[in-house]
């Protein structure tokens, strides 16, 4: 596969990819703990195509997967991030990219996984924007298209992170946690209230989808650090 390159410096980032910027850290290195918890997770059953949730809106699942993705990369591991937020994206806004073709404009055939994907400033870092946001997401999510898609982003990369919408907004994420290995959900310290939280990881199992762990983030605690992982039960 002849991806399209583009080179990003991390001045084209965001802030938000402290992984990228700061890999020293402390966030960071959280950040690279679940990178180890995820791994751990894939000893009985393979784990490569992975989904980024939250259950409610400005919970930082686009902040969590863009990260992820990056601490995967570093291993060495060949890496897609999927802007999979067909209603509101910011994967393209991250990298300082546009967004004229992406993730939809494959799952329509309008245009070749190979002519789509984007590579970073981070070496074996790989971006799929969104593409034009559709009418209709879920149908698009639900489609063959995005069966045959997952088949073929397998055969390229070795990790597939999808950024998806909050659980709780739309039935987006819900039809792709059915056809991915894994789910990660994001929750916001002290605003994230239980109740939400408990309907989204109900949700997770409804899909049928294995819920690799649960986020807390912007956990502030007494040393600086913010992020903390809590494998799922």
């Amino acid at each position: 596969m002849a991806l399209k390159k583009k080179k990003l410096t991390s001045k084209d980032a965001s802030r938000k990819l402290v992984t990228a910027i700061d890999p020293k850290s402390p966030i960071s290195e959280h950040y690279r703990t679940i990178r180890t918890n995820i791994q751990y997770s894939s000893i009985d059953q393979e784990i490569r195509a992975i989904m980024v949730t939250s259950s409610g809106p400005a919970e930082g699942k686009s902040t969590t997967a863009a990260n992820l993705a990056v601490t995967f990369a570093q291993l060495g591991k060949k890496v897609l991030l999927v802007d999979a937020d067909l209603r509101k994206p910011t994967v393209h806004h991250t990298f300082g990219v546009n967004n004229l073709f992406g993730f939809t404009t494959v799952l329509t055939k309008q245009r070749a996984l190979e002519k789509t994907v984007l590579e970073t400033g981070e070496q074996d870092l790989y971006i799929l924007t969104s593409g034009p946001i559709p009418p209709n997401p879920a149908e698009l999510l639900s489609s063959k298209s995005m069966e045959q898609f997952i088949e073929d982003a397998k055969a390229e990369f070795e990790y597939i992170i999808f950024d998806t919408p909050p659980l709780l907004a739309v039935a987006d994420p819900q039809i792709l946690a059915n056809q991915c290995d894994g789910s990660i959900l994001v929750v916001y310290s002290e605003k994230t209230e239980i109740e939400p939280a408990k309907k989204a990881k109900e949700l997770l199992a409804n899909a049928q989808s294995k819920l690799l762990g649960v986020v807390l983030n912007h956990k502030e605690a007494k040393s600086g650090d913010y992020y903390y992982y809590y494998g799922a039960k």
